[in-house]
């Protein structure tokens, strides 16, 4: 199918999302696959499309931003972020300035205030959420979860903070009051600054290696000194000293 290149040009006009730094087989095959299955026949068809009907436009923005997501994601990490991680930053302060970087529908920042309600009182606990993806941040402040998104919620927390809703769970108002939303693109708006702690997980692996150099810098520059970046298990950074990290642990980095 040709016409790839000008629709990059006119998403990028229209949403301010840049297809290019994304790894081109994998986004072109999720954007094929989803102009093919509402049956049209070229880029330029689909986007006057989606320029015209706000629900598909809905739809192309849900597809594009890949939420799969769960509470606890990789569990003997999380164990280490409280046992470890958490301890050590909590030495300088009860107040943390915590950074959920491309947060989907809610679970990753629900897991940091649960984790860290157990160590300090939730009056002290305020996440930053962010995520590109509109439509998940609406999901993320409903915060109704299936039973397999929240499979590894350790039993008494899921006890003390989710109301069960027929099949599914709801989670607590004094969880979500911790939380602050707000929409962001990782590529083009600005970054928070002095975070104790950034998690951005499972995220990277979709990007271009030009757009993760870019990010990991900004990462560093938004963390206060010694801040840690917490990353997903499959995006281990290779020469972490090159954006002037150290590793302290798997998947753990310190700001050097």
């Amino acid at each position: 199918m040709k016409g790839y290149e000008k629709f990059k040009e006119q998403i990028l006009k229209k949403t301010g999302i840049d297809l290019s730094a994304y790894k081109e087989r994998q986004m072109k095959r999720r954007i094929d696959s989803l102009i093919n299955r509402n049956k049209f026949n070229s880029y330029e068809d689909y986007y006057q499309e989606i320029n015209r009907n706000h629900k598909l436009f809905e739809e192309f923005i849900n597809y594009l931003t890949i939420n799969v997501s769960e509470f606890y994601r990789n569990p003997t990490q999380w164990q280490i972020l409280k046992d470890e991680i958490f301890p050590q930053l909590l030495t300088r302060d009860k107040r943390l300035k915590i950074w959920s970087a491309a947060c989907s529908t809610g679970e990753e920042p629900y897991s940091l205030v649960l984790t860290l309600s157990e160590l300090i009182p939730k009056k002290f606990i305020q996440i930053l959420a962010t995520d590109i993806d509109k439509e998940a941040l609406n999901k993320a402040k409903i915060g109704i979860y299936s039973s397999r998104s929240v499979a590894n919620v350790p039993p008494h927390l899921l006890r003390q903070y989710f109301v069960k809703v027929g099949d599914s769970y709801q989670i607590h108002d004094e969880i979500k009051q911790c939380v602050q939303f707000r929409q962001h693109n990782l590529l083009s708006d600005p970054y928070p600054d002095k975070c104790d702690l950034i998690v951005c997980r499972n995220v990277l692996i979709y990007f271009t290696e030009e757009s993760k150099d870019q990010i990991y810098k900004n990462f560093y520059n938004a963390l206060k000194d010694e801040g840690i970046l917490f990353v997903g298990s499959t995006e281990q950074i290779i020469l972490p000293a090159r954006y002037r990290f150290q590793s302290i642990r798997t998947f753990f980095y310190q700001k050097e």
